[in-house]
């Protein structure tokens, strides 16, 4: 049996951070899990950004509610899922993702929670769990699934890596320069036609 692992922001959604980032000005928050491995310290990094300037949940709510998927993204999705089962596996947040999964017409979605305080401000974040894209596939290993996963970025490395196939998707030149043995897509076909190879 098998089960498609996805990521979410770059994969089938335009990075939130970076939309937030040209909508307020704010350059800093332009860093995303394709310049800094360690996800902890890149969220501390934000929401300390986040606070400097006054900025909460409300006002990154109201920019995503204008993001669409990526050009192809539904159609792929679409065609994906009525092929094999998938999972999109996220670092991201339900209060982000949620608007965004309605427009791809409510994929299966693993991410994490903000802590939220009662002024709207974003007090901290829960991560499901450690490694969470790495320890979600391990798990669905566990329960006699073979993995295939997709993703561009420092975190997906780890679910790509540990399945019977993976696949970089519109990732930097950096990290494909860095993990040549991992193919690499940039258009939806492609990244479809090679998942379907691998099943």
């Amino acid at each position: 049996m098998n089960i498609v692992c996805l990521d979410m922001e770059g994969v089938l959604v335009p990075e939130i951070w970076i939309a937030f980032a040209e909508e307020t000005g704010i350059q800093e928050l332009k860093r995303t899990t394709r310049d800094e491995p360690d996800y902890d310290k890149l969220m501390n990094y934000r929401l300390n950004i986040l606070r400097e300037h006054g900025l909460g949940l409300k006002e990154i709510q109201s920019v995503i509610a204008g993001i669409d998927p990526l050009p192809g993204a539904k159609e792929f999705l679409n065609e994906l899922r009525e092929t094999v089962q998938t999972i999109i596996i996220s670092d991201t947040f339900s209060q982000f993702a949620q608007p965004l999964m309605k427009k791809l017409d409510r994929p299966t979605l693993f991410c994490n929670e903000l802590i939220v305080g009662e002024d709207g401000m974003i007090d901290g974040f829960k991560m499901r769990c450690e490694k969470s894209k790495l320890t979600t596939v391990k798990a669905l290993q566990s329960c006699g699934f073979e993995t295939i996963a997709s993703g561009d970025s420092f975190n997906d490395l780890g679910m790509i890596q540990a399945g019977k196939a993976g696949f970089l998707f519109r990732s930097t030149d950096a990290i494909k320069a860095e993990y040549p043995e991992i193919p690499a897509f940039d258009e939806f076909d492609d990244l479809l036609a090679a998942i379907k190879a691998a099943l």
